[in-house]
Parts: structure tokens; sequence; C-alpha cells
């Protein structure tokens, strides 16, 4: 059984206030005085963020707790120096983002501008075991037209600088000004895979391979695909949820390779608007079908999502509980809705964020 690995970036916000606070250095701190959390939480680009990352996991119950622990200790950490944390993909409150002061940091200040300082974005990567980079190689090619379906599902991010951005998933259109991030062609090969790789490194537009910010993209320090598309998710079983439909896509994808199923050839230009359309309307409207790319309820292509892995997820005994958290969402509502309906009702921004942190450590 295939292992799998989530990372969470978290928001450090005032407890009283819902703002961001930039105190990332001072948690990190806290965290590296406790034996058990040391190497569990990691800085990111601006200091009002907080990196986690789990172990590998085989057993979805296994990577819930953990998910949650990793989620309260991080909290923990925050309020021994007056913070807490809140899986919010934007801020719904005003902010001044603060680039952190490593060399890495402050280069991407430099090269892209205002592009890094309004990248306070958060998100949920997951990384699912591969045999080989050719095995990788062709779970990334084939992967590719469900990827919007996962960022639709994990919607948390309707606000922007005070405002309704009108998103669902305003944080991938903020991710997409990187000039590596998205939606890529077929490779075919691990070969031209990592010269593909090799050759964006050389232009100089980008520091290092770190920086191949692909929706879906070998690991550079794990022997892993590492799915890139979700927001940060408002609760723990929406990231166990695409945790589960990960690794459902890994494994069908490698079946298919291994059956001689060659990908489906979308262009980068209709994985693009697949993607846009997923981040505009999250679970409330309508999405692009992976296989035809023509707009569909959102319901009917979740369901072809589930049907998609669904052999796949029965192996791992992850069936029915994948489609009971598919349809809580969908009637209910992603972390994007959550936070319109907080806000309609309190009528303020700073509630929406207060109530948030509750969600986040549930």
């Amino acid at each position: 059984m295939r292992t799998v690995g989530v990372e969470e970036e978290l928001l450090l916000v005032d407890p009283e206030t819902g703002e961001p606070r930039a105190l990332s250095a001072a948690v990190l701190a806290r965290a590296e005085q406790d034996e058990a959390d040391q190497d569990v939480f990691e800085k990111e680009l601006h200091d009002q963020m907080l990196e986690f990352a789990t172990h590998p996991q085989t057993d979805m119950e296994s990577l819930r707790a953990e998910l949650g622990r990793c989620r309260k200790e991080a909290a923990r950490h925050a309020g021994e120096i007056g913070c807490t944390v809140a899986a919010l993909a934007t801020s719904p409150l005003p902010v001044s983002p603060a680039v952190g002061v490593g060399r890495r940091y402050q280069w991407m200040a430099q090269e892209y501008g205002i592009a890094t300082q309004e990248q306070l974005v958060l998100g949920c990567h997951v990384h699912v075991n591969v045999d080989s980079d050719e095995e990788g190689v062709a779970v990334v090619d084939r992967v590719r037209p469900w990827l919007s379906v996962l960022a639709a599902l994990s919607a948390n991010s309707p606000f922007w600088q005070g405002k309704d951005s009108g998103y669902h998933s305003y944080r991938s259109r903020v991710w997409q000004r990187w000039p590596s991030a998205g939606p890529t062609e077929l490779f075919g090969s691990a070969e031209r895979y990592h010269r593909r790789v090799a050759e964006m490194v050389a232009t100089g537009t980008i520091l290092d391979d770190g920086m191949i910010y692909f929706d879906a993209r070998l690991s550079r320090r794990y022997p892993t695909v590492e799915i890139r598309v979700a927001d940060v998710c408002l609760h723990a079983d929406t990231a166990v949820l695409l945790a589960t439909l990960a690794r459902g896509l890994v494994e069908t994808a490698a079946r298919e390779w291994r059956a001689d199923v060659p990908p489906v050839d979308h262009s980068v230009s209709l994985l693009r608007l697949a993607g846009w359309r997923a981040a505009r309307s999250g679970l409330s409207g309508e999405l692009l079908h992976p296989a035809t790319m023509r707009r569909m309820p959102a319901e009917a292509v979740v369901r072809s999502l589930l049907d998609h892995v669904a052999e796949a997820l029965e192996e791992t005994g992850d069936l029915e509980r994948a489609r009971e958290t598919c349809a809580a969402l969908l009637r209910g509502g992603t972390g994007a809705q959550v936070q319109r309906d907080l806000l309609e009702r309190t009528g303020s921004l700073r509630d929406v964020v207060t109530e948030c942190v509750r969600h986040t450590q549930e």
C-alpha cells in the first residue's frame, strides 16, 4: 500500500483581533525546545506562516490523528507567545506580509517584486510514494485532468485584503503569479521531465529545482509525487479526503501506465481553464469535467472522480469514507462557504477568523 504524507501551512493570527502576526521565528523557537516537535515545524516565505509535515502513513485514521495533533501542537506553541493558528488559505483581514530574512526569500523578493510580497497564501501539499521516477512521471502525466477537482474540494480562500474576492479559492489565483506554477504538458518519460526542469533552472528565472511549482511534480526530497493544487483546508477531515483521493489517483494512474493506457492529452490551456473554474466556483456551481472539458454540475464531476479511483480506494478500505466526506462537503460547503456563511451571520471578518481558529483544532 502506498504511503501518504501531508504538508500544511497555517496562518499565525492574534487570538483577539484575528489579524495576522509575523511571529513564525518565535513559534519555531518554542517548538524546537520540545523534543517531540523538533523537525516537525518549518519556516515559510512569510513570517505570518507556519508549516508542518506529517510522517508517511498508510492508514488514513493514523493520518487524521497526526494532522490533529500537529494542528493542536502548532496552536500550543503559538499560544505560548501570544498568538494562535488558523487553517485559512488567505487572510480575511487586511495584512502587510513580512518576507522572511533568509537569502532565498530575499532573492525571491528582489527578483519577483510585488508578486513575492503578495504571496501570503497557504496551501496543502500531498505526497504519495512511487517506485521510481519513471512511474512518478507516468503518474504526473495521468493525474493532470483531475487536479482541478481536488482544488475545488479544498477551496478555502474567498477573502483578500478585507474584501470578498468573488472566488472560492483566490489563493490559487495568487499562486499562479509564480513563473513556474501551474499545469504542465505531457512529459512522457523521466528523462524528458528532468531535462525540462534543468532547462527551466538554466534560464535563471528560477533559483533552483525547488522552485519548480508544477501542480504535480516529483518531490526533490522524497520518493514521491507531490500534488500541490489544494488550499490548506479548514477542517482536518477535508485534508484527509484530499490525501485519500490523491493516493487513489496515483495508484489508478500507475495501473494505467503499467497497462499501457495512454494519458489524456488535454492542452495546458484547457487545464488552466479547468483550474480557473474550480477556483471561481468551488463546489457551488459548475466545474469542467476532466474527460470532456465541458461544464457540468460540481456534484457530477466529484462523482466522476470517485468512480475513477473507486477500485483503488476499495482495496485500501477508504471508499465509503471518501464518499461520505465528499457528500458532506457538497451539502455543507467547503471552507470558503463556511467563511462566507460566518460573515453573513456575524457581519465581522474578525469573527470569521476567530471562529475558524476553533474549526482548525476540531
